[in-house]
């Protein structure tokens, strides 16, 4: 249920339901499947151990899966991760002498700096994963900011700026809003504090709850996601004493049920430094909630303080003390839900009708 997935999945259902034959080649996952109305070929992994739910895929331990999608006669490859899957496509689309794109999603020396402790070691995983993107036609990124973190991993080619979109609409935002305040307990006056993504150190996470310690004020912050630093997290609240006000839900499948939390909070807290663009800030803003980031970070530049959304220092007092700035001025906190709704926004539909638009001119171009 991260961005990427999210990503790879609204563009395949939505040139499926513009008529465009597309399929989509994943390692096999836990959990619940999506009921995909493309094609899906899933091929073997394995759980990365400390990195739950993320998995290993190994294509070539299903031959004939690897046989089956060789023989598709695509146009294009499309690869969202630089790893077993974006190698297959790579090496589908140097095959056919067919266009090939790579995305960059994730700030990926982050992850693997925490795993490897050796910083030759990390060199060496960061230029293995940069032959992938070098050998794409275009690499694509979500906002301009990006560019600078896949220029220092070395990669020297082209880049194109390709929006994130979202599948969430702002119609009925006050019913939605109206009734999951009243199905969690919430007065009116009770500010509500949301953050989506996974439960990892590199989010920041154990910063949020520090900041949220030095608030003088009753609120609720309920953190949706899964990952490796969950309990530590939880253990976390307990040695606060806070865990009347803050509480986990781990992953949520259901749309319809992120999307009534989205709209009953008051501010998205997104104080990651890890992520390269933040999905779940335009999922906030489509709901008419702002967020508040890390002032610096690569989320952060799409944001114009008090015009669409908030930034802060990087330090507990200061983030804390724009949380309640925020919460006070409730003129200011609409006006940058507007704004957000605004200027943070796009449906997948329009987002893919610009990427078919591109792969078309791709295509031509090989040709």
């Amino acid at each position: 249920m991260d961005g990427v997935a999210l990503t790879t999945y609204n563009y395949a259902y939505w040139l499926h339901q513009n008529g465009h034959p597309v399929s989509v080649v994943t390692p096999f996952a836990d959990g619940e499947r999506f009921a995909e109305p493309f094609q899906v070929f899933r091929y073997p992994s394995f759980l990365i151990p400390n990195r739950k739910p993320y998995r290993w895929g190994l294509p070539y331990l299903s031959t004939p899966t690897v046989f089956q999608i060789h023989r598709i006669p695509f146009k294009i490859v499309h690869g969202h991760s630089p790893f077993s899957a974006g190698r297959l496509g790579m090496s589908i689309a140097k095959k056919r002498e067919i266009p090939f794109i790579m995305s960059f999603h994730s700030k990926f020396r982050e992850d693997f700096n925490r795993s490897v402790k050796s910083p030759i070691v990390v060199d060496w995983m960061i230029r293995h994963i940069m032959e992938v993107f070098e050998a794409a036609d275009e690499v694509w990124i979500s906002q301009e900011a990006v560019e600078e973190v896949l220029r220092s991993y070395g990669y020297k080619g082209k880049t194109e700026i390709v929006e994130l979109g979202n599948d969430f609409t702002s119609t009925n935002v006050k019913t939605l809003r109206a009734k999951k305040r009243e199905e969690l307990g919430l007065t009116p006056d009770t500010p509500l504090f949301l953050f989506v993504g996974q439960q990892i150190v590199e989010k920041n996470i154990p910063f949020l709850l520090d900041s949220l310690t030095l608030l003088d004020f009753p609120f609720k912050m309920i953190l949706v996601g899964e990952g490796y630093g969950l309990e530590s997290f939880r253990e976390q609240v307990v040695a606060n004493k806070q865990q009347e006000m803050i509480s986990f839900t781990g992953s949520i499948t259901d749309r319809k049920e992120l999307a009534s939390l989205y709209a009953a909070a008051d501010l998205f807290l997104f104080p990651s430094l890890y992520d390269t663009a933040g999905l779940v800030i335009r999922e906030a803003a489509a709901l008419r909630t702002p967020s508040l980031l890390i002032e610096g970070s690569t989320s952060a530049t799409a944001i114009q303080d008090n015009v669409n959304g908030f930034v802060a220092p990087h330090n507990t007092t200061a983030y804390a003390s724009r949380i309640a700035e925020i919460i006070v001025d409730r003129s200011l906190l609409k006006r940058a839900a507007s704004g957000a709704e605004k200027t943070l926004t796009r449906s997948w539909e329009d987002i893919t009708r610009e990427v078919f638009d591109r792969y078309q001119h791709l295509i031509a171009r090989k040709r």
